[in-house]
């Protein structure tokens, strides 16, 4: 009888699953047409340039100087021993570049601006506000997430090449007046090293990480139900699940973009 029970447990799961990924498949799609079938609100969409990006500048350029200063002081000692602190500049401009710029900003983004969204939207979806908004026959979809979605992959890029420069002068404080290392070597190691196309795959990796956290948001805020309680889980979904999708859909992006 157990063995029965697992069977249902594992079935009943499965199609839990599969009818949460074909309804988010469902709401992009969604959001492809109203963004193409309707007339695009530019002012949202400068709106959400302000919500999503320029009050998460803060945190960002913090997160990624410091990021970088710990990235430096941790890798020195391997390298000291090695007798190569002259690849400290490289290392730590490569790593902010191509990893810890564009997922640090997008996890970061997730967790202020992601929650940000579901909240908003999952208030005005309990209160009826949205039920009001098609009554008038307002294209809901182009109204609310068509700005945040756009405006999600046009800022984080943005966003992550201020962490990254920030990174990088947070490694140069650290290694040049903490560990004393020659300044003009970390330079020059750097602009040896770092390519542009490092820099232009870790601001592509953000523009997806910004889709990917303004669409989760969007849609657990979108279909919140269940009352103020109901708000308080989606939001904590947003964040938890975008977070997770972020890093793993960063490992397939750096497979194709820096991969051997």
């Amino acid at each position: 009888m157990p063995i029965f029970l697992v069977i249902d447990l594992i079935g009943v799961t499965v199609i839990k699953w599969l009818n949460i990924i074909g309804n988010f498949t469902i709401f992009i799609i969604n959001i492809f047409k109203a963004l193409f079938k309707s007339k695009f609100k530019i002012a949202k969409f400068f709106s959400q340039i302000e919500a999503i990006g320029i009050h998460s500048l803060g945190i960002t350029l913090i997160t990624g100087t410091f990021a970088g200063a710990v990235l430096a002081l941790q890798s020195y000692k391997g390298f000291h021993e090695l007798g190569s602190e002259n690849y400290l500049g490289p290392i730590v401009a490569l790593t902010l570049a191509r990893e810890l710029g564009p997922v640090l900003t997008g996890l970061m983004v997730a967790g202020r601006a992601g929650s940000a969204i579901a909240a908003e939207l999952g208030t005005m979806r309990i209160t009826e506000q949205i039920d009001a908004l098609e009554t008038l026959q307002i294209n809901t979809f182009q109204y609310l997430i068509v700005p945040r979605v756009l405006a999600g992959i046009v800022i984080l890029p943005l966003l992550a090449l201020f962490a990254i420069m920030f990174g990088i002068l947070g490694g140069y404080v650290v290694c040049v007046h903490k560990l004393d290392l020659n300044s003009e070597v970390f330079k020059l190691g750097i602009q040896q090293t770092l390519l542009i196309t490092d820099i232009y795959g870790g601001m592509f990796k953000a523009s997806i990480f910004g889709f990917i956290l303004t669409t989760i948001g969007s849609y657990q805020g979108y279909f919140t139900n269940g009352g103020a309680k109901g708000v308080g889980i989606a939001t904590t979904q947003a964040v938890v699940l975008s977070s997770i999708l972020i890093i793993i859909t960063n490992y397939f992006l750096a497979e194709i973009l820096f991969g051997p």
